[in-house]
């Protein structure tokens, strides 16, 4: 017997259509690069995507076709993601940040007919074009050739119907090592995800709000964002660069309630206040993933009246997983209290599932005090990548994330270490990202990683690599007593060097591989 409701497909495009419906007039904002500034709305974009689907059928595409993006934060990239999704293709977003041969891999591995970028990705495009054997059409975001296409049709367009399981976005990972893999989105995913991200216990997106979406849009979809504003009919706006000083001046403008962005953005923020920056009047919430935010951060936001929402989660995951909610007895508890509840990687809202289990399968237990490898499922999480022949999940659909984490009683998720990046000395685990995230808050201190280093006893101990605030003096002696009163005293780095800067990944996150190549033959003194 079947139920007696409607059966309507969670299709992206009706986020759109529901935006553009109820929220028509909600702004959509960007400041370009070169200072302009264009305006329009959710009415609006509804009207140019459905042009840009017309555009793209005139082009030959056909659903199912891949549609790459080399491109920042901007109105015309999200014409483009919904254009094309309602027309049954595929978003793929390139990472312009990855090296020429990632760069080639990825188009060619995805079979993208059509790119669209940003002209200061011309360089990119120049090199790369002999070396991207699908694509056809090449059209700059940013000159006369896409308003050409728009201006060509009528926008009386229907989008394409079908089923909630077909693919509408493409998105490779930054692995470190190997070449990126795709994950392929479904309608129906990216709809619950979004769905998700509203809710109180996540994001608690309303129509009041308006957005700024630091992470960029080719990272996993700008942790959805662009797909969870016009759920809840908030205001959009987008910046193509991310200097300090031009966001900050954009969330005063613009009245922003929320940013999200990575820890790196979030330090260049602090630094711009610092120099005699205002603080954005209306903003009263950040989001911060992509890696752990040190506490002394998450500290300082709260101290401003900016609630910190840690999410944390990967491209496989569509990509936020969990969040920071407040607990039933937050309001009693002691603030360093509530910063321990915070620096974790949020709850785990409805949807999905998270446990950890140790290096033979076996699940742990959930008493905040045993880590083992995290492992996810639920309906936003990969099965298998694009392309591959075998899933990536074991027989119960458990997907490995390679971290280790603690989940504690309370619900929420503690992520210690990448699993490839926990420091072993002694038969016992030292976590780099605490170990990081101590140093960083000792005055002076830019950026810190942790790596381990042989040691004829210990078999790892750690050393800290780090990286002096400009005009800063801080000795390993300042560091090494600041750590005392944050880490265990076993955990202390045998040494710390100084460098001018650290690698990071093409989403910036450290590149712990580079620094263990590096120092692979470094010799502590000690040993």
């Amino acid at each position: 017997m079947l139920g007696g409701m409607q059966d309507f497909e969670l299709r992206v495009p009706r986020l759109l259509d529901h935006a553009a419906r109820e929220h028509a007039t909600r702004r959509i904002v960007t400041r370009w690069a070169d200072g302009r500034e264009t305006r329009t709305d959710w009415a609006g974009i509804a009207r140019d995507a459905r042009r840009f689907a017309q555009a793209l059928e005139g082009l030959g595409i056909a659903p199912g076709d891949r549609i790459a993006t080399l491109a920042m934060n901007h109105t015309n990239h999200l014409i483009a993601w919904y254009g094309t999704i309602g027309m049954g293709g595929v978003v793929h977003t390139i990472n312009p940040r990855l090296f020429d041969d990632q760069l080639e891999y990825i188009a060619n591995h995805a079979g993208d007919r059509v790119l669209l970028y940003d002209k200061t990705f011309q360089p990119i495009v120049d090199r790369l074009k002999p070396r991207w054997t699908s694509i056809e059409h090449f059209i700059a975001f940013d000159d006369a050739g896409f308003e050409a296409l728009l201006d060509a049709e009528s926008g009386d367009y229907a989008w394409r119907e079908g089923s909630e399981r077909d693919p509408c976005m493409l998105c490779y990972t930054s692995g470190t090592t190997g070449n990126p893999k795709g994950v392929l989105y479904e309608h129906r995913s990216t709809v619950l995800h979004a769905m998700n991200a509203t809710q109180p216990w996540v994001l608690g997106l309303s129509s009041r709000d308006t957005i700024l979406p630091i992470v960029p849009m080719f990272h996993a979809a700008a942790w959805g964002l662009p797909f969870a504003a016009p759920l809840a009919g908030a205001a959009l706006v987008f910046s193509q660069t991310n200097d300090a000083a031009v966001l900050c001046d954009l969330m005063t403008a613009e009245n922003v309630t929320l940013g999200s962005g990575v820890p790196t953005v979030w330090l260049a923020f602090f630094q711009h206040i610092d120099a005699g920056g205002t603080v954005p009047p209306a903003l009263k919430q950040i989001t911060v993933g992509g890696s752990a935010a040190p506490r002394a951060m998450l500290a300082r936001f709260l101290d401003l009246g900016i609630k910190p929402t840690h999410l944390w989660g990967m491209t496989e995951t569509s990509p936020v997983a969990t969040a920071f909610a407040p607990r039933p007895d937050w309001d009693e508890m002691h603030r360093d209290a509530q910063l321990d509840v915070i620096c974790r990687q949020g709850a785990i809202p409805f949807g999905i599932e998270l446990r950890i289990v140790d290096d033979d399968g076996r699940e742990l237990p959930r008493d905040g005090s045993v880590s083992g490898r995290l492992q996810v499922r639920g309906p936003w999480i990969v099965k298998r990548y694009f392309g591959a022949d075998a899933d990536a999940v074991d027989a119960d659909s458990w997907f490995d994330t390679g971290d280790v984490a603690l989940l504690h009683p309370d619900g929420t998720m503690q992520i210690t270490d990448r699993a490839k990046d926990v420091i072993k000395s002694g038969g016992e685990w030292i976590s780099s990202v605490d170990l990081e995230n101590a140093a960083v808050g000792c005055p002076g201190v830019a950026e810190a990683a942790a790596i381990g280093v042989a040691h004829p006893r210990w078999d790892e101990r750690p050393l800290l690599v780090v990286v002096r605030k400009p005009g800063s003096d801080v000795t390993a002696d300042a560091i090494l007593g600041h750590l005392s009163g944050h880490v265990a005293k076993w955990w202390l780095p045998d040494e710390i060097v100084f460098v001018e800067e650290l690698p990071h990944t093409a989403t910036g996150k450290l590149l712990k591989t580079v620094l263990r190549e590096r120092f692979k033959d470094y010799r502590l003194h000690a040993a």
